[in-house]
């Protein structure tokens, strides 16, 4: 399961390259703008992950769901956090938000597996 975090660091590094080497102004700026979005501002970093966690699950974006899951836990939110986002999410959301959180929950559970292995 440690794979599933590999593959998709792995694929989102290269797909990224790709797109910036495109040299295109918008994306570039989307990019930019994405960043600085989640640095710390009046808000800490960890709130703003789980905001983005959140509003990616809303939205159902596996994507940006494993990307708010791991640089959550790189923060050190634990899985009782992260789950209880997830719980307002999937209330926000709906049920059809099940899906992307029985997903979430393999994706964190592969990271948890990977720091064991650290």
């Amino acid at each position: 399961m440690a794979d599933l975090v590999q593959e998709f660091n792995d694929y989102r590094q290269k797909m990224n390259d790709k797109l910036l080497a495109d040299n295109n102004k918008i994306i570039k700026r989307i990019f930019n703008l994405d960043t600085n979005a989640y640095m710390e501002g009046a808000l800490d970093v960890k709130t703003k992950e789980l905001l983005g966690l959140v509003a990616s699950a809303v939205l159902r974006c596996d994507d940006c769901i494993k990307y708010h899951l791991e640089t959550c836990y790189k923060e050190g939110l634990n899985k009782e956090q992260v789950m209880e986002a997830l719980g307002i999410a999937t209330l926000v959301g709906g049920t059809i938000v099940v899906p992307h959180l029985r997903r979430a929950y393999e994706f964190w559970e592969a990271l948890e597996e990977n720091s064991k292995g650290e």
